[in-house]
């Protein structure tokens, strides 16, 4: 998977796409064509590029298409490239900034979308997502609590200290879990409106074993800061899934 990664970041027009959903998420095609010298096949191609290699996302609004930029794949990168090398200052240069300012016809619009592939089952995905002693492996040391029904609460625990809290929106196990979300361990935070975390969890089209995990954070227009920490936050909470998943260790192992 790295060698596909690196080969799409070597072409200049790619890494242009990349910088466009950087400021801007959630575009169509047309959009993207816009500031490129070459015809609409030629931006398609280099989209299906860059999606094969996971560095990009696609969800239907409505009748368009829509690309996301998907932080997975550079965390990964920086993971097994970068942090090894680098003062842990550096982990601000991964951080993938998305603009939260949008045009009012983006309102109805998904916002941060991050997509990953485990070797794994959707019932263990589920399960890993769902147990609290799981759930501590790889999300920064938290266990998620809850009785896992509809409208019922949840938590999100570190120790003794309740980091976020939120509500159960829909749940069907093991494919699709909707929460919303409120941080309460962070003091610029705290203030904000709960917005919404949508898990999906899908099996692989071509690769028997293997699970597509997404996770959609939106309606977060009154939680900016909320925001900025799940974008950072959530493609760490990805990778370190996968790792649990498929080898059993940590991250920080």
């Amino acid at each position: 998977m790295n060698n596909d990664i690196f080969k799409a970041l070597s072409d200049p027009s790619r890494r242009t796409l990349l910088d466009q959903l950087h400021a801007s998420d959630g575009r169509s095609l047309n959009e993207l064509c816009a500031p490129l010298d070459m015809s609409r096949f030629g931006v398609m191609k280099h989209l299906n590029i860059l999606e094969e290699a996971g560095l990009i996302t696609t969800r239907k609004v409505g009748r368009e298409k829509l690309h996301y930029l998907n932080a997975v794949p550079i965390r990964q990168i920086y993971d097994r490239w970068v942090s090894k090398y680098a003062e842990p200052w550096a982990f601000g240069l991964t951080a993938l900034q998305n603009d939260l300012e949008r045009e009012p016809n983006m309102e109805n619009k998904p916002r941060h979308v991050n997509r990953i592939a485990i070797k794994a089952k959707p019932e263990q995905v589920w399960q890993a997502l769902t147990d609290p002693v799981k759930t501590s492996k790889f999300w920064f040391n938290c266990a998620i609590r809850s009785t896992w029904e509809n409208e019922s609460p949840f938590e999100l625990w570190n120790a003794d200290e309740k980091k976020a809290e939120g509500v159960i929106l829909a749940i069907e196990p093991p494919r699709r879990l909707v929460l919303s979300w409120r941080f309460l361990s962070f003091p610029d935070a705290a203030g904000d409106a709960p917005s919404r975390m949508t898990w999906e969890i899908d099996p692989h089209a071509e690769l028997p074993g293997v699970t597509l995990v997404t996770v959609v954070h939106d309606e977060f227009e009154q939680s900016a800061r909320t925001a900025e920490i799940l974008e950072n936050g959530l493609p760490i909470v990805l990778s370190g899934m996968k790792t649990f998943l498929e080898t059993g260790s940590t991250l920080s192992d």
